[in-house]
C-alpha cells in the first residue's frame, strides 16, 4: 500500500528510534544486521550488515518480507548505489548449514558480513534475540526488521542477494525451479524434490530433504506462497 508523504515520514521516524537512541548514548556508526534464507530447503543463508548515514530516508522502506518484489528491488538498488550507504554481505552455503545448524550458520553469516564491511561500526543492531560473536557492542531486537531502518535495509540487501543466488541455481539445476520459490517448500518444489531427489545444494539436515531420500510423501511440509520470505 502506497503511503502518503506524511505517513511515509512518520514511518521513517518510527523506524529510526533505535538509531537515534543509541546515537544519544554516544555511538556514531550504528549498523543493522539481518539474514535471509533460514527456512528454505536449499541454497545458502545470506546475511547483510548495513551502515546508513544519519537521518537517512528512503520512502517505503520496510522489512523485506512485507515488500512486494518490485518495490524491494527498487529500494535494494537505491541502497547499494547510494554513495554514503556502507554494507557487507556474508554467505554460508548448504553444506556449512548442515554442519553448524541453521541458527549458528545464520549468526556466522552475520559475522562474515561484518568482516566485509569497509568501515567498522561502533554499534550493531541485530534482528532476532541473539547477537553474533562480535567484538563491538550490540542490541538484538525481536522483529527488528520492522522496527529499525538499519536492520530493514540489511534485510532487503540480504534477501535480494539471496534471490539472485537462487536464480543462478536455477541455471545449474533447472528441474527444481529455484528461480520461482528460492528453495522454500512450495508444492512444486516438493514435487520436484520427490521426483528427482535432493540436489547438491539442498540442506540434508532438513527433515523434508531427508524424507525425500526415503521417498516419503512430502505434502505435509508444504508452506503457503504468502509465507515465503
Amino acid at each position: 500500500m502506497q503511503r502518503s508523504h506524511r505517513e511515509a515520514y512518520a514511518h521513517i521516524s518510527k523506524m529510526s528510534v533505535f538509531e537515534k537512541h543509541f546515537r544519544s548514548k554516544g555511538y556514531v556508526r550504528i549498523a543493522g544486521a539481518d539474514e535471509a534464507g533460514r527456512g528454505p530447503l536449499a541454497g545458502p543463508v545470506v546475511a547483510a550488515v548495513c551502515l546508513l548515514p544519519p537521518n537517512f530516508r528512503i520512502w517505503n522502506i520496510d522489512d523485506s518480507k512485507v515488500l512486494k518484489e518490485v518495490m524491494r528491488e527498487k529500494i535494494y538498488k537505491k541502497l547499494i548505489q547510494h554513495p554514503k550507504v556502507v554494507f557487507g554481505v556474508g554467505i554460508v552455503d548448504s553444506k556449512e548449514i548442515d554442519k553448524r545448524n541453521i541458527l549458528q550458520a545464520s549468526l556466522f553469516a552475520m559475522q562474515k558480513a561484518l568482516e566485509t564491511l569497509p568501515i567498522r561500526p561502533d554499534f550493531l543492531l541485530v534482528d532476532g534475540n541473539r547477537l553474533p560473536n562480535i567484538k563491538i557492542p550490540g542490541q538484538a531486537i525481536i522483529q527488528g526488521d520492522s522496527l529499525s531502518i538499519s536492520i530493514a535495509s540489511a534485510s532487503i540487501i540480504a534477501k535480494c542477494t539471496r534471490d539472485r543466488i537462487m536464480k543462478d541455481a536455477h541455471i545449474a539445476y533447472p528441474e527444481y525451479f529455484f528461480q520461482e520459490h528460492k528453495g522454500y517448500a512450495t508444492k512444486k518444489h516438493l514435487q520436484m524434490l520427490r521426483l528427482y531427489g535432493p540436489s547438491p545444494i539442498h540442506r540434508f539436515s532438513y527433515e523434508p530433504v531427508r524424507a525425500a531420500l526415503e521417498n516419503q510423501d512430502l505434502s505435509s511440509y508444504e508452506v503457503k506462497e504468502e509465507r515465503l520470505c
